[in-house]
């Protein structure tokens, strides 16, 4: 994606039909500006990138590893692992009462500034408080639950911008450069990923005040990259979802239109997009007798369910049962970013060729199959540094692509109308199914010494094989 400077001195917003937008250059009733057009939405995804990028820097402190270590430094159990895991995908059940209020807002932007703004400086409060918890006598018991709270308020914050987010980057993203453009962003995100796990989590374990001063301090300084991301919001195209299916769209589709006059493929594809917005309201499917959409339900509820049996375990594993250093954990991470970073791209490029359902199909089946590497992992040499490497590697690449494929199946799948509904209702799905998933597992973890969390990565790979069935039977638009 070409790179354009972000210097737009306002959000650009879509107001009205009857009002000329004077940033775009169109309404109604005029033929759009395809040249002005072009570059808000460019602008629009050089912002996105940047969000995406410091979005990621407040993600590596607020989850994973680090937050998994200050966890077990405090002495957490696997059940408080087990709840760290399934209170993010539990609180997606909001998601639809997310898109409901998002629905009858004015602007996607004041929306998630005010969602995710919230959630994210809640964080300030564990912050402090980790930091001045040898003064103010806060227990580690204490640190711990006030943990899963900021966890359980930030995230259920999240849940209801969620929607709203994914609807608003559905508008903005054209379709045929949606495997292009969300594995260039992606791949974003995983460079940054790559580039602050060790470092964090080597400023983290050499703190001179110690791992959980330490943890603090990084935990702070991630907070101000997560307002920074919220910032760059600021320079995307606005739309309000008022008049989402109605002058924004029909206009994106005229000038995707325009501007594949140039290829017969391209412009048929365009054409189509056309004539699939333009179907009159009444005539849209429901969202209970859309048998496609239902069938990718099942898909999706299934595998993370299937997933999260022993996913939210494997760092576990390595800091508890092998009793590995964070600053290895944290190297893993680091490749496994790294992994994801190199080919991302080239999953979006396959994806945009041959369809993200049959990548989803081929590439699950190995990602059912990785549960079971993990057998027989032990803390010598040889599986420290060369199988553990090898095996986030492999991780990482696998998921590059069932990440970024199924949020283009998400995207593909459904109408422009109630977009934000029916990405909050498959959250929803998928949330509940994930957490139970994390439930499960974190009660056979309890059986450790007895070799529970092994078998619960056997357990898991079953379920993720048995997972792929109903995504045979999706069918995907445009392929």
């Amino acid at each position: 994606m070409t790179s354009v400077p972000i210097d737009t001195a306002a959000p650009v917003t879509l107001e009205t039909p009857q009002i000329t937008t004077p940033q775009l250059g169109f309404n109604s009733t005029t033929k759009p500006n395809p040249q002005v057009y072009k570059d808000a939405i460019r602008t629009s995804l050089s912002a996105s990138t940047l969000d995406a990028v410091f979005a990621a820097v407040f993600g590596v402190t607020t989850g994973g590893i680090l937050l998994s270590n200050f966890l077990l430094e405090l002495g957490a159990s696997a059940v408080v692992f087990g709840m760290l895991s399934s209170i993010p995908m539990l609180v997606n059940l909001v998601q639809p009462l997310g898109a409901y209020l998002s629905e009858r807002s004015s602007s996607r932007f004041d929306y998630s500034l005010k969602t995710y703004g919230i959630a994210r400086l809640l964080w300030l409060i564990l912050g402090i408080s980790i930091i001045a918890s040898s003064w103010i006598g806060v227990t580690s018991g204490q640190l711990v639950t006030l943990t899963l709270l900021v966890v359980l308020v930030s995230h259920l914050l999240g849940g209801l911008g969620s929607a709203s987010w994914l609807s608003w980057l559905a508008m903005i993203v054209p379709r045929r450069l949606r495997g292009r453009y969300f594995g260039i962003r992606n791949s974003a995100a995983s460079l940054t990923n790559l580039l602050c796990i060790p470092l964090a989590g080597l400023a983290v374990s050499h703190w001179y005040g110690g791992t959980l001063q330490g943890y603090g301090v990084v935990l702070l300084v991630s907070i101000m990259f997560g307002v920074i991301s919220l910032g760059c919001q600021y320079f995307q195209l606005d739309v309000n979802p008022l008049l989402q299916n109605t002058s924004f769209v029909k206009s994106q589709a005229l000038i995707e239109t325009q501007s594949a006059s140039e290829c017969s493929d391209t412009a048929k594809k365009a054409v189509d997009a056309v004539n699939e917005i333009s179907i009159p309201p009444n005539q849209f499917t429901t969202i209970w007798s859309n048998f496609n959409f239902l069938r990718f339900l099942l898909y999706f509820g299934l595998w993370m369910l299937a997933v999260n049996l022993s996913a939210p375990f494997f760092n576990f594993y390595m800091l508890e049962q092998l009793h590995l250093d964070v600053s290895y954990v944290t190297l893993y991470g680091s490749l496994q970013a790294g992994a994801n970073l190199l080919l991302i791209m080239l999953w979006g490029k396959l994806a945009d060729k041959i369809g993200n359902r049959r990548i989803l199909i081929w590439i699950g089946i190995l990602v059912a199959l990785t549960p079971l590497l993990w057998m027989g992992v032990s803390a010598n040499s040889w599986n420290i540094w060369l199988w553990l490497p090898l095996l986030h590697i492999f991780t990482g690449g696998t998921w590059a692509a069932i990440d970024l494929c199924n949020n283009n199946m998400q995207l593909g799948i459904v109408p422009v109308k109630n977009q934000s509904i029916y990405f909050a209702i498959a959250s929803a799905v998928a949330g509940v199914s994930g957490a139970l998933g994390t439930t499960i597992g974190s009660f056979i973890a309890q059986f450790a010494e007895q070799g529970g969390l092994l078998g619960l990565f056997a357990l898991s790979t079953v379920c993720r094989l048995l997972a792929i069935v109903p995504l045979m039977f999706v069918k995907e638009p445009h392929q």
